[in-house]
């Protein structure tokens, strides 16, 4: 008679084989029937496979394999047993790098039904944790790069601002006056302190920061108002403010518009990003990365085992050719004129200046900036928000010395060349119609030296008309005009014309940096270089790294990187040139003038007009130069000086500046 047979017994290790090939398929539920039931009883279903997804999904796991291990030399099956040990080896990947650690597993048949079941402890999660610890992500955070200028003064660097805040516990019964006071000292609405306490994440205990302590609020005694209290907080600090800002930009915290654009940077909520200058220039250098840790921590709070870490990365710091010095006194002396400036050293091309006024102040980003102030800046006529160094302008008269090299170089001109010019304005003939080349000065009779001087601009039509404007356009580009500045801050290209000189006007106007001549104040100051290095045009530069740059500069000629556009004996011709127009007692940029001192420079207006007839705005520049040591050359221009004095002005606003410079020079 047939019996059957008899069903073959699960094995404690099938179910050890089942336990760990679910687990490396994330099946958790599964995992949760081949528990013990005294394990079930401390978790449900839904708990238990909880708390491996939150724990792995915490870390970023991945990649999850868990393997057996050989055993020690046991029986495969012994019914005396009840339990038996399985060792394995746990192994993924994480946010913050591999895990790799072995542990034990105990099965044990259960005292009711016989079964073999896992003696679940929290050590299977890793192997050593225990009940009531946890598992936790730290973020290790990077610093990010600091800015510095040539000798080490920080534009932009890290440090820390104090910030104003109550301690809710510590408040006391005087609570409401308390309040009241504080807003009044801090000029904010009781409301706005409200608002802050009434955060969901405020305690008792925890200090919740109101604003920050910083410009009038700074050196304000809270101490008699009790729970109210000052602690400081990391913060990105720019020490020359405003006198630098279009420069070095600014930071904020990302926004998910950030987020969305960058998806490069992988960006946090909580992370910052360059908005502006350098700091978005040079973000990705500037931008450290995170490290981060993945601890097992008991109860209370102390560490048990750092599963994994990864260390951060500071971000680079940056050092640049700029002399912090000389940028504020740049900045202070246009003294909230618009306007703009480049300095630079013209034997080797160190940026040693980029001037943008008005500005605003960096720092107030970092303090907390109110709309009140954002809107401030937007609606000022003066533009603070607005970035001049990058912009182009008609330069005017500061362009002659380009023509007047042309001139020389081409043999149309020469230095002693000396024309008759009767009354202030000038036509070549009836062709132009009602349209003619007016005149600052009645001179009658003048040499190229004294049309410099003079700063005559129908000299200067006539030579460029006999050069003709293929020859002029030919020469003039050879300054750079059409060509991106080889330089990783972004400045538009300096155009001669929108579409070629196609007619003499337009060849005449061009010829005294009117008509459709566009330069940047870099670009201006330049151009002056070949006026210094025997005619070779010197390209800029801005970072200081692998030896070029800094206070060793004066000594790099030989390293600078240029090219030749003009003879030296032209070069030198000029030189000697606008070193006239500041010596001379009738010279345009006299009001420079040093004793003792070998100074150089070239004024000019430009007029912003559509027709002759029209009173358009008067743009004033100076280009001007230390002739005696060559490390120093600036060129500034202001807006609407039409009123002021024109030329003139600028030259006393900036003359302080020039002889703070290279009187105090190394």
């Amino acid at each position: 008679m047939f019996t059957g047979c008899k069903e073959k017994e699960t094995l404690p290790e099938d179910v050890f084989d089942r336990y760990i090939g679910l687990w490396q398929q994330g099946q958790y539920e599964a995992m949760y029937e081949l528990v013990s039931g005294t394990a079930k009883e401390t978790a449900s279903i839904e708990t238990f496979a909880a708390r491996y997804r939150s724990i792995y999904e915490g870390i970023g796991m991945s990649n999850l394999s868990v393997t057996a291990l050989p055993q020690a030399g046991e029986p495969a099956n012994d019914d005396g047993l009840s339990e038996k040990t399985f060792a394995y080896q746990l192994k993924m990947d994480t946010s913050a790098g591999p895990i790799d650690v072995e542990g034990d597993m105990r099965v044990a048949r259960d005292q009711e039904t016989g079964e073999w079941k896992v003696d679940w402890k929290p050590s299977l999660l890793f192997p050593s944790m225990e009940e009531g610890d946890k598992v936790t992500v730290r973020t290790l955070q990077s610093r990010r790069g600091e800015i510095y200028d040539r000798s080490g003064n920080g534009l932009a660097v890290n440090g820390s601002i104090e910030v104003i805040g109550i301690v809710p516990g510590e408040i006391g019964e005087a609570g409401e006056k308390t309040i009241a006071e504080l807003a009044r000292r801090l000029e904010v609405p009781e409301s706005f302190i409200r608002e802050k306490l009434a955060a969901s994440w405020v305690k008792d205990n925890v200090f919740v920061p109101i604003v920050n302590a910083t410009g009038d609020r700074a050196g304000l005694d809270l101490s008699d108002l009790q729970g109210v209290t000052k602690r400081d907080k990391s913060a990105r600090i720019y020490p020359y403010g405003e006198a630098a800002v279009h420069l070095t930009g600014y930071i904020r915290q990302v926004t998910a518009e950030d987020m969305e654009k960058h998806k490069d940077k992988n960006l946090e909520t909580d992370d910052v990003i360059g908005k502006a200058g350098l700091e978005q220039m040079y973000d990705d250098r500037l931008r450290g990365k995170d490290g981060v840790q993945i601890s097992i921590v008991a109860a209370d709070g102390m560490v048990r085992e750092t599963l994994a870490k990864v260390e951060p990365v500071n971000g680079e710091d940056i050092r640049l050719t700029i002399d912090a010095d000389l940028q504020e006194s740049m900045y202070r002396s246009l003294d909230g004129d618009a306007g703009t400036g480049a300095a630079i050293h013209p034997r080797t091309g160190e940026i040693l200046a980029l001037v943008s006024s008005p500005a605003y102040d960096p720092n107030l980003f970092i303090q907390g900036l109110s709309e009140e102030q954002w809107t401030s800046w937007n609606e000022d006529p003066k533009k603070p928000l607005l970035n001049r160094f990058t912009k182009l302008y008609a330069p005017g008269s500061v362009f002659k010395p380009i023509t007047a090299s042309i001139g020389l170089q081409l043999g149309v001109s020469s230095v002693d060349e000396v024309k008759t010019i009767k009354g202030l304005r000038w036509a070549k003939d009836g062709s132009w119609g009602s349209y003619y080349v007016k005149r600052v000065r009645d001179v009658p009779v003048e040499d190229l030296t004294d049309a410099i001087v003079n700063s005559d601009n129908i000299y200067l039509a006539q030579e460029a008309l006999e050069m003709g404007a293929d020859d002029f356009t030919r020469e003039a580009e050879k300054f750079g005009f059409g060509r991106a500045l080889p330089i990783d801050y972004p400045f538009p290209k300096a155009s001669l014309s929108n579409d070629g000189i196609t007619n003499e006007i337009l060849l005449a106007d061009s010829s005294y940096g009117q008509g459709e001549v566009q330069m940047s104040p870099l670009h201006l100051a330049l151009s002056y270089t070949p006026f210094i290095n025997d005619g070779e045009l010197i390209a800029p530069l801005l970072e200081i790294k692998e030896g070029r740059g800094g206070k060793e500069g004066k000594e790099l000629k030989g390293e600078a990187q240029g090219e030749r556009v003009l003879a030296p004996d032209t070069a030198e011709a000029i030189h000697r040139m606008l070193l006239r127009v500041v010596d001379d007692p009738k010279g345009t940029g006299h009001g420079a003038y040093i004793p003792g001192r070998k100074i150089a420079g070239k004024t000019g207006t430009a007029e912003l007009k559509r027709t002759k007839a029209e009173s358009g705005q008067e743009n004033g520049w100076f280009v001007v130069y230390d002739a005696e040591g060559f490390d120093f050359l600036m060129a500034v221009m202001i807006e609407d000086v039409r009123e002021r004095g024109g030329s003139s002005y600028i030259v006393r606003k900036t003359a302080p500046v020039v002889k703070g410079y290279v009187e105090n020079r190394n």
